[in-house]
């Protein structure tokens, strides 16, 4: 997503810096989110690595990166390009990335695929935007956020590894884009996060509030983000969960500038602990990330809940927990849109940040490493 420019959850910054927060080997610790300490998460830094916008790649410029997923079967990853087919038909990359306990070193690119329609064809200038991917039990499962400014709805499918056609999930009712903009998703504020759960399970969230379900977010107050879950083996939806979005923690430059914030990836820990990314950015002063957990256990399911601003039930959200503030630990984040567990080439976990430049000279496009030093048990 292009990205330039009071329901909410309380939560509490728990992390440790050991060193210097720029030093291989910084450790930021989060003992008991949400006062779970069986949720415990720590992360050893091991580098950036920058590709700068405009570099070719087997013909195609590289860029866009919105989404980001390890292969266990390569040791490569997979990363969606949100390349609404304007500089080449939609894609996603295989990436090898160079990362171990010394660091990350490397991000190079080893091919790119094609995404294909139901039609079996690359799609056409402006009828998609690639935002998500993750590797599922049957295929690879990639998600388009749509354009509400011209009708077109989101979507969840799932290709082959050459790019063609599967399956398609189901649009649950009410995120269809709408003329009046009385339902459905907001334009560029829709479907920009997909997780995978180990059980098969996938999770859809949108970026910021339906407009049945309140505003976006604005320095004063947050945004009710919905999430919903499917039964990956069927494709059918099961719930729908409430993800509160903070309000915009910082201020553009002038009045007049522009500003946002909102929940741009998504990454499931278990089948319901997942990490979620916040990316604000206001004009003046850039981007600042937000890594945080959330906690599904508990939280209301509100598919039959039409409109959560015109609701007088009992709605529990998802509770979240603060990980990490990348500003606050000394990095000058981009825009970060992709994250994945993987493993290092010495066989360590990891967690890769990847950012999309928007295929702006202005931008980069980024990636973080951590090393993953513990993790939530069950």
């Amino acid at each position: 997503m292009t990205k330039r420019f009071a329901a909410t959850a309380a939560f509490v910054l728990l992390s440790t810096v050991t060193v210097s927060a720029t030093d291989i080997g910084a450790t930021f610790t989060s003992a008991c989110p949400f006062g779970d300490c069986a949720a415990g998460i720590s992360l050893s830094y091991l580098g950036e690595f920058v590709i700068p916008s405009g570099q070719m790649e087997h013909g195609v410029e590289f860029g866009g990166i919105s989404g980001l997923d390890f292969d266990a079967a390569t040791g490569h990853y997979i990363a969606i390009s949100d390349d609404r087919s304007d500089k080449a038909p939609a894609r996603f990359y295989e990436l090898d990335i160079d990362v171990g306990a010394s660091g990350l070193k490397g991000v190079s690119v080893v091919k790119h695929v094609t995404l294909k329609g139901k039609n079996g064809e690359p799609f056409a200038a402006k009828t998609v935007d690639p935002e998500s991917i993750r590797l599922g039990k049957d295929g690879i499962y990639w998600g388009s956020e749509g354009d509400a400014k011209v009708l077109l709805p989101p979507f969840i499918r799932v290709t082959a590894p050459d790019g063609s056609f599967v399956r398609e999930f189901p649009l649950p009712e009410g995120f269809a884009p709408t003329a009046d903009k009385l339902t459905g998703i907001r334009d560029n504020l829709a479907f920009e996060d997909l997780a995978v759960a180990p059980s098969g399970d996938v999770f859809v969230g949108v970026e910021a509030a339906l407009y049945q379900d309140g505003p976006k977010p604005s320095l004063t107050t947050g945004s009710l983000s919905r999430i919903i879950r499917f039964d990956g083996k069927t494709g059918e939806p099961k719930a729908q969960y409430v993800y509160p979005v903070s309000p915009i923690p910082q201020a553009a430059a002038t009045a007049a500038a522009g500003n946002d914030n909102g929940m741009s990836e998504m990454l499931a820990l278990d089948d319901h602990r997942l990490l979620a990314v916040e990316r604000s950015y206001a004009e003046g002063f850039g981007n600042n990330i937000k890594i945080m957990m959330m906690d599904l256990a508990g939280a209301s399911d509100i598919s039959a809940t039409p409109s959560l601003a015109k609701n007088d039930q009992r709605v529990v959200p998802a509770r979240k927990s603060q990980l990490l503030d990348l500003r606050a630990i000394g990095l000058v984040p981009d825009n970060i849109e992709a994250m994945s567990l993987g493993k290092a080439k010495d066989g360590t976990d990891v967690l890769i940040l990847g950012s999309d430049n928007n295929f702006s000279t202005s931008q980069k496009t980024q990636f973080y490493a951590f090393k993953v030093l513990s993790r939530p048990q069950q």
